[in-house]
Order: structure tokens, then sequence, then C-alpha cells
């Protein structure tokens, strides 16, 4: 799932991924450990199999019947296989939903609160269970009416046998004591079956989440760039991260090109130290909005070791210019140079050690402080020192030699027990570790106080130093000093030049310093 493209997380929720890795494999983890013991699974089929034989030994003319029994019991395995595989996956999902609108309210508890909202959570969850419940009643309606014909079917054979064997031992034809046995072994094979047809209502169940499964994971591609990366690596060139069959025409003619050029690719991270960013011609729509074009046909060079600043209005492409830099996802038309070399010949991960990404609201894992700086190489064996140094730089080190366990602190889920401008010193730390030579800053600021404000930027302005920088702001008094103001509009760039040049132009981008009345002087 991790070498997935991001469009398949943009489609799923979180709650539907971790309801496969929890319910959906733990059922066929269920439906091991429920069927390799008891009366079930293998028991089951060896005594079924032994039994028929013996029986079969014993009486030649009695054995048919058991034929007859087995013809019906399997008769009727199919059709409860057919009916009940679409109610088994119904299930499924009324349980993933569950479980998605649980972790969904969880994690936005301090939402539900402000805007008392727990009346209309308990009402939203309390119909996703009633579906749960109809679904289950629905789904145990045909397991019991699958059981209860299967038992008549057994009864009917056994009454049908006493008939016939009763008859054959009157007439002299057949033994009392192997009368006597036949039956006795015909009991053995009853509670076999039975066993097995549980067994077949687990693998129904089994089988709806493998398709379950099977149907999330195919409805996106693998990133290949990413999955090269991986493998290159791990040195396992057989992992198989490779298959070239699951990828849709559209991306195999996209990156047919770059992908053959992947393995004699220069390192990108270098390229990136002393050579322009460069988006040529860019255009692009989101996988799930492909109908929306979101960039078309814009062109910007971000000039090595400097610093660009993005504004414009929200929705004019700006954080979609990130995400491509960042490669979460490739441009539709149009291409990203990096010293004049495509972006695609680069595999992603070679890419993503080039490119620090602080954003307005950074993600901390539930570890320690100490951890999640370490984060910025999270492949290598850092030291407390070099933790230590890079939270100094980022203006951190005070703070959290303050807190009750200095760098071994928990910060909670999502970095919960820290302060927004903590949180940020936190992220911009993780960066300074990660030492690329791309930094992009997408609204670092801009929710935080005054004070914390001038603790960030002056760890921010550390860390721009030598690298080129690409800053996105909608407060444009923190991009007045940049080497150079690019104004997005409608997916291009209309406006580009430094503050004092585009003041004297009087364009779109001196219209927003006048709306935002700021003294830049």
């Amino acid at each position: 799932m991790l070498l997935l493209d991001v469009e398949f997380f943009d489609r799923f929720k979180v709650g539907e991924l971790t309801g496969l890795l929890t319910s959906d494999l733990g059922s066929l983890k269920d439906v091991v450990s429920e069927n390799v013991s008891r009366d079930r699974g293998l028991r089951a089929l060896s005594e079924v199999i032994g039994t028929i034989c013996i029986l079969f030994s014993l009486s030649i003319q009695l054995a048919p019947l058991l034929g007859l029994l087995m013809l019906s019991v399997s008769i009727l395995a199919a059709i409860f296989k057919r009916s009940t595989i679409p109610v088994f996956k119904s299930h499924g999902m009324a349980q993933a939903r569950i479980s998605d609108f649980a972790s969904e309210t969880f994690s936005a508890i301090r939402t539900v609160r402000s805007f008392v909202g727990e009346k209309k959570q308990i009402s939203l969850f309390e119909k996703l269970v009633f579906a749960y419940e109809s679904s289950g009643m629905k789904l145990g309606t045909l397991k019991s009416a699958n059981e209860s014909v299967t038992r008549i079917v057994v009864y009917i054979s056994l009454l049908a046998l006493y008939c016939l064997g009763g008859s054959k031992v009157k007439a002299g034809e057949l033994s009392v004591g192997i009368m006597a046995s036949f039956i006795g072994y015909t009991f053995t094979l009853t509670f076999a079956v039975q066993g097995g047809i549980n067994t077949l209502g687990d693998l129904r169940g089994t089988f709806a989440a493998v398709e379950r499964i099977n149907s999330v994971i195919s409805a996106s591609e693998i990133d290949e760039a990413l999955a090269f990366g991986l493998d290159k690596e791990l040195g396992h060139s057989d992992l198989g991260l490779l298959n070239k069959d699951n990828y849709s025409e559209k991306i195999s003619v996209l990156n047919s090109h770059y992908m053959s050029a992947l393995r004699s690719a220069t390192n990108g991270c270098s390229l990136a130290w002393s050579g322009d960013i460069c988006l040529e011609d860019v255009c692009f729509s989101y996988p799930l909005r492909s109908d929306v074009e979101v960039l078309s046909g814009l062109n910007l060079t971000l000039k090595c070791g400097k610093v660009t600043a993005l504004v414009g209005p929200s929705g004019s492409g700006k954080s979609t210019i990130v995400q491509l830099l960042a490669r979460f996802y490739e441009p539709t038309r149009g291409r990203i140079t990096v010293a004049g070399e495509d972006l695609r010949i680069f595999d992603k991960r070679d890419w993503a050690r080039a490119v620090s990404l602080v954003n307005q609201e950074p993600v901390l894992f539930s570890v320690s402080v100490g951890e999640n700086i370490a984060y910025g190489l999270p492949d290598d064996n850092i030291s407390k020192e070099d933790v230590i140094e890079a939270a100094k730089a980022a203006n951190a080190h005070e703070f959290i030699i303050s807190l009750p366990q200095g760098y071994d602190t928990p910060v909670g889920e999502r970095g919960g027990l820290l302060s927004g401008g903590q949180r940020q010193r936190i992220a911009i730390a993780r960066a300074i570790l990660k030492n690329a030579p791309i930094l992009i800053l997408d609204e670092a600021t801009s929710a935080l106080d005054a004070v914390s404000e001038r603790l960030v930027q002056e760890a921010l302005n550390h860390l721009m130093k030598g690298r080129t920088t690409l800053v996105i702001a909608h407060r444009l008094s923190t991009v007045q000093n940049a080497d150079q103001i690019a104004l997005c509009a409608n997916g291009k760039i209309a406006e580009l030049g430094t503050h004092s040049e585009l003041l004297a132009r009087g364009g779109q981008y001196a219209s927003l310093v006048g709306t935002q009345r700021l003294a830049f002087e």
C-alpha cells in the first residue's frame, strides 16, 4: 500500500485502509486458526475422505446413498456460496464504515466539542450500527437456512439408509454387525460434513474479504519510480515490486521514456545543490478531478540558492505546484527539470532526499521529541548530538529541555501535546537535520503568534541559507525580501519580479498589497 500512487490515498479514507489491515486480514487469520482445529477444516476433510472409504468397503450396496448425500450437500454449498458472497461483502463494508467513522470522530474530537456535535455524531454512528445489524441479520438468516436445509438432507439420507439397510438385513443380504458399523460411521460422516459446511461458511467470509482487499488495492497503480528506488536500496531486484503488468496504459506511455532512463540517472540531490529548478509549460489535473485543469501552461524558474515567493488568491494553484515539486504527482503535460534534467529520470526516494517540506500544520508522529527530529533521516543512525544541534539551529532546544523528559518527552498524537510554535520548530529541526538542497515553506508561519513567529522565522532564515527555497504565503509582508516573487493566477504565473518591481507595475500584486493594507517599506 505504501508503494501505491498518492491518488490511492486521495480515493480512500484512513479508516477504510486500516480496516483492510485489521478486519479483512483478520478474517484470513481466523479461517486458519478456526479451521485447523476442532471439527472443522483439515480434520473434517480427512474424516470425510476416510469415512467414505470405510463405508464403501463395508457395503457397496448402501454406499451410493452416501454419494447422493455428498452430492446434495455440494449443491447446497454452491448455492450458499453464490448467495452469500455479496452479503458478506456488504457486511464487511458496513463494519469498515463504522471503524472509519469512529476514527474520524475521535481524531476530530476538539472540533466535535467546539461545535457541540456529539448528538449529530451519535445519530450518524447509530445509523451505521443499524446498517451493520441489518446486513448481519441477513447474513445470519442465510447461514441458518443453509445449515437447516443441510441437516434436512442429512436426516432424509439417514432415514433412507435405515429403510434400505433394514430391508437388506431382513432379507439376509447384510449382517446386523455390518449394518451397525455402517450406521456408526455414517454419523461420523454426518458430523464431518457439518464441520465442512461451517468451514465453507468461514471461507465465504474470507473470500469476500480478499475480494474487498483486491478491489481497493487494484483501484490505483504502483508508483513505479518509488518502487524502483526501494527495490534498489533493499538490494532485492526479485522482490516483484515492479510488476509491469499492473500499470495502466496511460501511465506506461507517459513514463516509458523516463523509466527506461532511471537505472543510469545521475544523483538528483547533488544536481539540486548546483542547478535551477524549472517548471516548463506545466499542465496538471488531479486524477480524481481530471476535468478540472489546475495548472495550464505554467512556467517558473526557481534559481539555485535563491528565495522565490509564490503568492496569489486561493485556488490559483500554489499548493499544486508544491505537490508537483515534491513529486506526489507528476505533470499531466510539460515537465519539471533540475539542472536541465527531467525529474522523472530520478527515482522518487532519491528525489525525496533533495526536498524538505515545512507545512503550516506540520505532522508529528506519536513518539518522542528526539525521534520526531531524527525522522529527518529515517534510514540512518542519528546521534543525540546531531539531534540537539538541529534543535538549537531551529530555536527549539530551550523549550525541549524544559519538557518533563527533555528529548524523550512524547509529543502525543499528531503532536497534540505541544503548541503550534513548538510543533513548527520541531518540524524545522527535522528539516535542518535532513539538510536537503531544496526547501519548500507552505504558509509555515501564518498560524503563529508574534513571539512564536519571530522564533520560527529566525530558524527559517538559518535553514534557507544556501538553499533553493520556495515560500508560499498569503501575508505578503513575510515575502517582501524574497529574491523574486511570482504571482500565480488561473493556473499560470501572471507576474514575476521583486517586490519593488511588482509594486511599480501597479498590477495584480500591487492590488493585493493594497488590499492587505500593509506597510512594506
